[in-house]
């Protein structure tokens, strides 16, 4: 349900984003564990295709066997590296800011998503190469804008059912 969700939520979108070729390789290898779990990647969802379509980097989905983790890759400053909260919000889910959590030993910004009686936990960070990390998208543009941090950069996405 949440990869149909997700991929309604961006077509609506794509037709106000510049269309970019995107390369199907990743600008580097994906990360193989997420604090200690292993990644296994997870077919591809339903709306899969149109979440990549003009998105000017990668985009892979993965379980660490609790939760999904939506890997997104972009090699420069983009708007179209939006907040998860943006896409949760316009599917209707009623949004509840959660306290800051820590992911692969940062601090990661959180929210609860709910609809229709399904309560997710949404946490999201965006991560430099260089080592720098962000604790959410806003935070991170300014700086890769600026300049004050440089790319790559791997945004992270976990999801997972609470309650």
């Amino acid at each position: 349900m949440l990869p149909l969700a997700l991929a309604a939520l961006l077509a609506a979108g794509l037709p106000m984003l510049p269309r970019t070729a995107v390369s199907r390789q990743p600008l580097s290898p994906w990360p193989t564990q997420l604090e200690g779990r292993p990644l296994r990647p997870l077919p591809p969802g339903v709306g899969d295709a149109l979440l990549a379509r003009d998105f000017p980097g990668h985009v892979a989905r993965f379980t660490d066997g609790r939760r999904q983790v939506v890997l997104r890759q972009v090699q420069r400053a983009t708007r179209a590296l939006h907040p998860p909260r943006d896409c949760f919000g316009s599917l209707g889910y009623t949004l509840t800011p959660l306290p800051m959590q820590m992911i692969a030993g940062s601090l990661a910004s959180c929210f609860e998503a709910a609809r229709s009686g399904e309560r997710l936990r949404v946490c999201e960070q965006v991560r430099s190469h260089g080592g720098a990390v962000h604790s959410d998208v806003p935070g991170w543009y300014w700086h890769a804008v600026t300049r004050a941090d440089a790319g790559p950069w791997l945004a992270v996405m976990t999801v997972e059912r609470v309650g």
